[in-house]
């Protein structure tokens, strides 16, 4: 799909979408055109627009800095890599190419983050930033998809809060602790490592963008083109990234340190239960043992034809495991 965007009075505006019937070079090119799962000759119109050879899918998701940073045709072509579906249970992360060519920008993408709905709908406001090139809509862009990982940050903060407060609730004044069942604990697991895929999404999705901001901003010095406002722009965004890359570190740390507790946890319930069986199995190794002397077929046993003998025999059986179990109470054992 192609749509492609102009501006008008400084803000963003729907040009059209799909291949123009007329594909002559017009007069004004578009400020950004926007190929999202671009069909072969989407891209043919693109390249034939600009005099660029877009990069395929496969050279998109190559991880060669080579690869993804470089400059052809007059053109400055940057690939990152976006985090998406972060509401979702199954986070994916997607090739993202931003191609800068004068003053018109082209992004080819394989997956529909929120950050562009969000984006666009902001900069078609009466209210929005004026835009003035692709430059700006490109910043825009990556500063929506920060918001967007700053949003998932924060929802998984809270969910970790969640996960530690079951984890190592308190019963109440009065009341003793209650364990969390091995279900709960399944459930915890589970849920730790969803937040922590999520994390780890984040963090390379991060990455790229640093490695991306780096790379335009020394392109940037080269050409001797900078303004003063875009350094500041893209001073902004370095900090936002720093700061939400330290975000997803301590949030990474917790969910390790959640992830160890809750092992612990299983490890102490499994003890437990062998403790269990350990106590019980001593307890009942005395009764065992006094059955035992008494159904040995011996003609000389005194209590053989003792009236009381059956009595005497289950009155020393049940003695004997009293005391074990008296023993282990006492002890704190059980």
């Amino acid at each position: 799909m192609l749509r492609s965007y102009r501006r008008e009075n400084s803000y963003l505006v729907l040009g059209q979408e799909g291949i123009p019937t007329e594909t002559a070079v017009p007069l004004d090119l578009p400020v950004w055109i926007d190929l999202y799962n671009p069909a072969p000759q989407d891209n043919r119109y693109v390249e034939q627009l600009l005099g660029i050879s877009l990069p395929t899918r496969e050279e998109m998701q190559e991880i060669e800095v080579s690869a993804r940073l470089y400059q052809e045709d007059g053109a400055e072509f940057m690939t990152l890599t976006a985090a998406s579906l972060l509401e979702s249970d199954e986070p994916i992360n997607t090739p993202m190419t931003f191609v800068l060519k004068g003053s018109t920008l082209v992004t080819v993408r394989y997956a529909e983050p929120k950050a562009f709905a969000n984006f666009v709908v902001r900069a078609q406001r009466s209210n929005a930033v004026p835009v003035f090139n692709g430059e700006q809509i490109m910043m825009g862009l990556i500063e929506a998809l920060l918001d967007r990982m700053a949003d998932a940050l924060e929802s998984v903060g809270s969910g970790i809060d969640q996960v530690s407060r079951q984890v190592f609730r308190k019963g109440g004044k009065g009341k003793e602790k209650a364990s969390p069942s091995g279900e709960d604990l399944q459930a915890v697991i589970e849920r730790i490592g969803q937040d922590g895929d999520l994390l780890t999404k984040v963090r390379e999705s991060l990455v790229s963008i640093n490695r991306v901001l780096t790379y335009h901003t020394s392109v940037e010095q080269q050409d001797k083109k900078v303004t003063k406002e875009a350094k500041a722009r893209t001073k902004v965004l370095y900090r936002d990234v720093v700061a939400l890359t330290d975000q997803a570190t301590f949030l990474s740390s917790k969910v390790n340190f959640l992830l160890d507790a809750t092992l612990g946890l299983i490890n102490l319930q499994q003890n437990q239960i062998i403790k269990i069986f350990s106590v019980a199995a001593v307890v009942f190794l005395p009764p065992t043992l006094v059955a035992s002397i008494y159904g040995m077929n011996f003609a000389d046993i005194p209590e053989l034809r003792w009236g009381l003998g059956y009595p005497w025999a289950l009155g020393m059986m049940v003695v004997s495991a009293i005391l074990p179990y008296l023993y282990f109470k006492r002890r704190r054992w059980l």
